[in-house]
């Protein structure tokens, strides 16, 4: 009997993230849970194409939180992993899935997160600062916009010459692309273990 975590990812662009978590699921990294679900936040996103490509379900939910909710219930879904995912949910839909929604964010929270911080924005703001460490946090989601439990955190180097489009590569390498996951093995198996 195949009681693996059953995880939907929401998604909202080129799918980046998405694609390394199907890669990391394929090298056995996620063994207690299972992509079941990608969410596009609209249509003709290329990360619908990775799903499909990957064998994936897919659904596009365009900002209708009661049918997200009727898609999630209807497919089992234990775990959301947001991977680019830029609509803000409700506080109705957090709690409804507390400590069962994730969410990576390009920096080292407290640092540079919060209400439109997103895409290039965190990284803008970092070298506009002038910190020497950027990098990429999992957390859990709540009401408040990275507001959320600290699951995994990873530094990355600013350096010399850095733009916010180099940078935003090397954070998705050498973090972003490690760290999600991780946490989603993470919260699957403690999602496993809370059923047993």
């Amino acid at each position: 009997m195949n009681n693996k975590t059953k995880i939907a990812v929401l998604v909202s662009g080129g799918g980046t993230n998405l694609q390394a978590l199907i890669d990391a699921e394929k090298r056995g990294e996620i063994p207690d849970g299972e992509i079941t679900l990608v969410i596009g936040s609209r249509p003709g996103i290329y990360a619908l194409e990775r799903a499909e490509n990957a064998g994936i379900k897919h659904e596009v939910v365009e900002k209708d939180e009661e049918r997200l909710i009727s898609v999630l219930e209807d497919n089992g879904i234990e775990l959301i992993i947001l991977a680019g995912y830029l609509t803000i949910l409700s506080e109705n839909f957090t709690k409804k899935y507390a400590d069962r929604i994730i969410n990576i964010h390009p920096s080292l929270i407290p640092s540079f997160c919060g209400k439109g911080m997103y895409g290039l924005k965190p990284h803008e703001a970092a070298l506009a600062r002038g910190v020497k460490v950027t990098g990429a946090t999992v957390h859990l989601v709540n009401e408040i916009p990275d507001g959320g439990r600290i699951l995994l955190q990873k530094a990355v180097d600013i350096e010399p010459g850095d733009t916010p489009e180099v940078l935003q590569k090397r954070v998705m390498e050498q973090a972003e692309w490690k760290l999600l996951p991780k946490a989603a093995e993470m919260m699957s198996l403690e999602i496993r273990e809370a059923k047993a």
